[in-house]
């Protein structure tokens, strides 16, 4: 079913008419993948600390970004 409407001619008309609009669309998604993420991070991430949870978190992410040479080009399109 996902594949149908990702698939979609209305989907793709939308894209090309309403740049903004798809830009509005894609960003609000990234918040909403990011606020699932935190609350999960809030619940079981040192619940009980956190200070220690906040500066755990940041550490990780410092060393995946490390891990991958501070790089953002697989993103790129």
């Amino acid at each position: 079913m996902l594949k149908k409407i990702k698939n979609s001619p209305r989907l793709a008309e939308f894209k090309a008419r309403h740049p903004n609009g798809n830009a509005i669309v894609i960003v609000l998604g990234i918040i909403m993948l990011w606020r699932g993420v935190w609350g999960l991070l809030d619940m079981y991430f040192f619940p009980g600390s956190p200070n220690l949870s906040y500066l755990v978190s940041i550490a990780l992410g410092v060393l995946i970004l490390y891990l991958d040479n501070f790089s953002i080009e697989n993103l790129k399109r």
